[in-house]
């Protein structure tokens, strides 16, 4: 008998083990379509989910539901926005709740795990968690008990998550990370307890300004909850933010269209350690070993209505009183430190909060700084009224606080400052609306900083507050081999040093030597590693023009330095704005000549660009083809030349990182007008190959003197417009092109004394007389193609012995005609004229003229007796 139960009791535990097994497959798919119909029909987002998984055995003897790489998309207004999106959902509940007709499902425990939730209220007030499609009638209180989810939590888990809130009419942007929170609690009771821990790291920007980041917040809180009611309280609790304590007393309690809260705050403690806790720690680090005194207290109460129009009435201090504290490894201490803060709202009108900062004062060594001030109407039109007066060592600040700064800094810093300005007169620029007096120095400055390649040092800089603007009254500073001078005023300094606008100003600078150079940026790229140690290469980055400026320059300085070109006594007015330098009425000496130019540089784009209009006059041709290599590209024949040069140019391009043009981008023309020059021909190949093809041209006796010439060029291509110029008495006409790959394609036609071919036309000149040989000339077509370090001459003798052959034609036939003429007129006169016959000789044949003939003919044709042809009947006579 007994074998036979435990046989019954086997059979039924496998039995029952093999229900456990196969059930979830049986019930997953149903239960899966029923949550996906029932949730997207009465969503306005989309839901979905990668997988769903039903376990009996996992959690037994509770059924564990499990969903992963889930997502919830919203619909409009908010088309394509995550709402929530997780890597897994995990709800545990009874097992005969799956078998439940009814949609009332009581859910044990739930677990988040990596989820985000982005929560966005948009400017139209409208918040895209609002998901819930509105039906048409509103059910009754008896279909409302029986439908939805019944939560009965025994536990539930938030895991390594985030949450984002958005409001994008106040600009408020509220961000948790690493969220790690825990509650206990039965939330299907009327009223119970419910126990939570919350860890996370909070950042809060309003308005675009960040006031906390990344600030580890903790809070270990007790909350009676009156779900009947919607009303929770709090009861034993301590939140932490950074190191800073508070604990919390009172109530919030929801209504349908409003939320009544009464809180209040406060230290547990007043150690003025309780102050630095507040800093972040990347700041302050640890605060093991700091000793302190005076006392630090954070009192506060929030109480009223929350509503569209309402907020709650507030009543905030922040206070010490005769404080000082010491970092044990540091140096100095920060004595008298007192701190008098005051928020506050008694209406529970949101424009009525406004902020005191009844006096805040520290000591540094004998160095008293103090700041006071008020800002009301906080959240629309804020009146902000501020007081600073003071020294301020800046040293002394990594000698109080272990501040890892990215640079050691140096100088002291004096203001006697009041400010009395609203938040709209900045944002529209009224800056006759700031009411500001006072001065401010600040000296033996040093500064370094990625965007410069040296340190930048102050001497000394000293500003007055005028109602209006400001008046920069000195300004010295180096950096490298460059000083500088400067006056002028400034509009907007409150504003720039607020980061809302641009440094806006018109400055008078003066430069003893102002180096380009000194300029480039730098910074460390890592390298090779040894013995285990990563060696920094230093690699230039390209000089940017900085985008904090919109001012204008009156520049002057002796002598400027712009890559290994030197600049003297350079002079005009350059206006920056959007990273762009617009450059007018430049005037300095360089190559012993003058410069004028303007136009304007831009390194906004990732490429900077330029374009300028140049008038170089009597400069040296020598010193500037050696040092720029746009003249060099433009003209390269003229590095053969020593003297003096008059152009100018229209250019436009890109520059490369040292804001040198790249030439292959180079569009524009120029003119050019040689002054005086002696010539090298063997300082350029072309010259070179010339003097050698052409033994009777001879160079050294080129003569430039006055030559005047006209370029275009584009893409790294430059075509010259035809000019002439004499090399004794050649005349040689050049044109044609050349490009940024040296190539040249040019065509020069001289015009050449024909005996200076020799033997080639020496048979043809002797049919002329001496002096009519001397005088002869003709076209030598040359072609000049190949590279500049490389090229090739061609000559084209044959077309220049065919227009010679026809020359000699042309000057014989027209003697002939003047013998005839001749002749003619010694008859009419009664002279007599023998008769001879004329032969030429040409390298294309033989001509006779049988002058006799000639002569017949021409008597025959004036008195109608012409030599009688096979056809004349003797009736053709006078």
């Amino acid at each position: 008998m007994r074998k036979k139960i435990l046989k019954i009791l086997g059979v039924g535990f496998i039995l029952l083990l093999v229900a456990a097994l196969v059930a979830p497959s049986l019930l997953k798919g149903p239960l899966e379509r029923l949550l996906r119909e029932n949730i997207n029909k009465n969503l306005n987002a989309t839901v979905a989910w990668e997988d769903l998984d039903l376990s009996l055995v996992r959690s037994f003897p509770s059924a564990s539901l499990r969903i992963t790489n889930f997502s919830v998309i919203n619909k409009a207004p908010f088309e394509g926005d995550t709402l929530a999106s997780g890597n897994s959902l995990q709800l545990t509940m009874k097992i005969t709740e799956l078998f439940k007709k009814s949609e009332a499902i009581e859910v044990n425990t739930l677990t988040l795990d990596e989820a985000f939730v982005n929560i966005k209220i948009n400017t139209e007030n409208e918040a895209n968690y609002d998901i819930a499609i509105q039906t048409a009638s509103e059910p009754t209180e008896e279909e409302g008990s029986s439908e939805g989810f019944t939560f009965s939590l025994n536990k539930y888990q938030i895991k390594d998550s985030r949450i984002n809130y958005l409001d994008e009419s106040s600009k408020t942007f509220l961000r948790l990370t690493e969220v790690n929170h825990s509650g206990k609690g039965d939330l299907s009771a009327s009223i119970t307890e419910l126990q939570t821990q919350t860890e996370a790291q909070v950042s809060f920007t309003s308005d675009n300004i960040e006031y906390i980041k990344n600030n580890p917040i903790t809070l270990d809180a007790d909350f009676e909850l009156d779900l009947e009611n919607q009303k929770y309280t709090f009861l034993e609790n301590e939140a932490r933010i950074n190191e800073l304590p508070l604990t919390f007393n009172g109530f919030v309690q929801s209504a349908a269209n409003s939320t009544e809260i009464d809180i209040t705050f406060n230290t547990p403690s007043s150690d003025f350690k309780n102050f630095l806790a507040v800093i972040p720690k990347v700041y302050v680090k640890e605060l093991d070993g700091v000793s302190t005194t005076g006392n630090f207290t954070v009192d506060g109460m929030l109480k009223g209505t929350i509503d569209d129009t309402h907020i709650p009435k507030m009543d905030i201090k922040v206070s010490s009183d005769n404080a000082s504290f010491k970092y044990p490894d540091l140096p100095k201490a920060v004595r008298n430190i007192s701190i008098n803060a005051h928020l506050k709202n008694e209406t529970g009108i949101t424009r009525d909060t406004y902020l005191t900062l009844g006096g805040i004062t520290f000591k540094i060594d004998d160095e008293i700084f103090t700041a006071s001030g008020t800002i009301r109407n906080l959240t629309e039109n804020a009146l902000i009224n501020l007081a600073l007066k003071g020294t301020l060592n800046l040293a002394n600040i990594e000698k109080v606080l272990p501040i890892e700064m990215e640079q050691d800094l140096t100088g002291i810093f004096k203001a006697d400052v009041t400010s009395n300005f609203d938040m709209q007169s900045i944002e529209n620029e009224h800056y006759e609306r700031i009411k500001s007096t006072g001065t401010a120095s600040l000296t033996d400055f040093a500064y370094t900083d990625d965007a410069f390649r040296n340190e930048i040092r102050i001497s000394s800089a000293d500003v007055r507050f005028n109602p209006g603007n400001i008046t920069l009254n000195e300004f010295k500073a180096q950096s490298g081999s460059t000083d500088m001078n400067a006056t002028g005023t400034i509009q907007n300094l409150i504003p720039w040093i607020m980061a809302k606008q641009d440094l806006k100003g018109h400055f008078t600078v003066q430069s003893s030597r102002f180096n380009i150079n000194d300029f480039m940026a730098s910074e460390v790229e890592e390298g090779t590693q040894e013995n285990g140690e990563t060696k920094g290469q230093i690699t230039e980055e390209s000089i940017k023009i900085p985008d904090f400026l919109d001012a204008t320059m009156d520049f002057t300085a002796t002598k400027v330095i712009y890559d290994d070109i030197e600049l003297d006594n350079a002079s005009g007015t350059v206006s920056v704005r959007d990273e762009t330098a617009h450059l007018r009425n430049m005037k300095s000496k360089v190559f012993g000549g003058d410069v004028v130019f303007s136009g304007n540089v831009s390194t906004l784009a990732e490429t900077p660009t330029f374009a300028m209009n140049l008038d170089l006059q009597k400069i040296d041709i020598d010193a500037s083809f050696k040092s720029l290599a746009l003249l060099k590209y433009i003209a390269p024949i003229a590095q053969a030349l020593d003297g003096d040069l008059n152009t100018t140019l229209v250019l436009n391009g890109s520059l490369d990182d040292n804001l040198v043009p790249d030439l292959s981008t180079l569009a524009g023309n120029a003119l050019a007008q040689v002054l005086t020059a002696e010539i090298n021909s063997e300082s350029t190949p072309i010259l070179s190959k010339l003097d050698e093809q052409l033994p009777f041209l001879n160079i050294g006796k080129l003569s430039l003197r006055d030559l005047s010439t006209a370029l275009t060029f584009d893409n790294g291509h430059i075509e010259v417009q035809p000019f002439e110029f004499e090399v004794e008495d050649v005349t040689v006409t050049v044109n044609g092109s050349h490009g940024l790959d040296k190539s040249m394609n040019y065509n020069l036609s001289m015009d050449v004394p024909a005996h200076y071919l020799g033997n080639q036309v020496t048979s043809m000149l002797q049919k002329l007389s001496p002096e009519e040989a001397s005088e002869m000339s003709l076209s030598l077509p040359v072609g000049i193609t190949g590279t500049l370090t490389n090229p090739a001459v061609s000559l084209n003798t044959q077309g220049a012995l065919q227009e010679l052959t026809q020359k000699i034609i042309e000057k014989q036939k027209q003697e002939l005609e003047d013998k005839g003429i001749n002749i003619l007129e010694d008859l009419l006169g009664g002279g007599n004229q023998t008769t001879t016959d004329t032969t030429t000789t040409t390298t294309g044949g033989t001509t006779t003229q049988q002058t006799t003939e000639v002569i017949t003919d021409i008597l025959g044709g004036l008195f109608g007796t012409k030599k009688k042809d096979s056809t004349d009947n003797g009736n053709n006579r006078l």
